[in-house]
């Protein structure tokens, strides 16, 4: 068994010479040991209290100087208006009355000699939010889309003429509390018809709407077997209203046709 290494020895303490041996006493005269410390408290409370003076004498000199003028309004003074107030427009030039109430109304009429378009998806001139969402691609996600524009209703009308041309017309309505959805809505619309068609496709800007264009599609497409059909839509939008219109026929839609529609919608918002 191996022993313990030893332990290196402790140092030996230092020897002050000047201390005094075990058996001196301590002069008596000296009053036993001193306190530290109360020099720099006394000093520290000098400093406070001459901080504190200051300011009140600051404070004191500053109230009996007379105030200082402020510089004059950069304005001038407005006048009061005289006269009687301006009378409100009526409602016939409002159009925040005209889009609040019927929105329907503000539908083109149906012309004379078209038979109902039966085919509608709507409920006496009314589509809902779900109805509305079931014609994209992709129903689900642009119901939450429209939620979050904050839809607040969609009026719709349509008819047909001749033998095969049908027409619809569609407003949307929002809130607009945040976004402005109807203009997204028709920049949404926009893009599509004239990227998803693509080098088949004419476009023309819509007079008077800034930036609503129509669109006329050159090349037929066919759905479910159903005979080949050519197509024309429009989009614009107005304050708080999207404007969507489709033409379809078995034979091309012109220009002048698509335009006058739009225009004579829009006209009416």
């Amino acid at each position: 068994m191996e022993e313990e290494p030893a332990r290196p020895a402790a140092p030996a303490a230092p020897v002050d010479e000047a201390a005094p041996d075990e058996g001196d006493a301590p002069d008596e005269g000296a009053g036993g040991s001193r306190r530290r410390g109360r020099t720099p408290l006394l000093i520290a409370a000098a400093a406070v209290l001459g901080l504190v003076a200051g300011t009140c004498t600051g404070v004191l000199v500053q109230a009996d100087r007379e105030p200082t003028k402020l510089p004059p309004l950069s304005q001038a003074a407005l006048a009061r208006g005289e006269g009687p107030a301006p009378k409100p427009l009526p409602a016939a030039q409002d159009r925040r009355v005209r889009t609040d109430g019927d929105l329907r109304e503000l539908l083109l009429e149906k012309p004379r000699g078209a038979r109902e378009a039966e085919w509608l998806e709507s409920v006496d001139g009314w589509m809902d939010l779900p109805t509305y969402a079931a014609t994209f691609g992709r129903p689900d996600e642009q119901f939450s889309q429209y939620v979050h524009d904050d839809f607040r209703r969609a009026a719709v009308t349509g008819w047909e003429t001749g033998a095969t041309r049908t027409v619809e017309i569609r407003l949307i309505q929002f809130r607009q509390e945040e976004v402005l959805s109807a203009l997204e809505g028709s920049d949404n619309g926009r893009h599509w018809a004239g990227w998803a068609r693509e080098g088949d496709t004419d476009r023309w800007p819509l007079p008077g709407t800034g930036d609503g264009e129509v669109f006329v599609h050159n090349r037929p497409e066919s759905e479910d077997g159903s005979p080949p059909f050519y197509s024309a839509e429009a989009h614009a939008w107005r304050g708080d209203i999207e404007m969507e219109i489709w033409m379809t026929g078995t034979e091309r839609i012109g220009k002048d046709q698509i335009m006058d529609l739009a225009r004579r919608q829009m006209e009416r918002l």
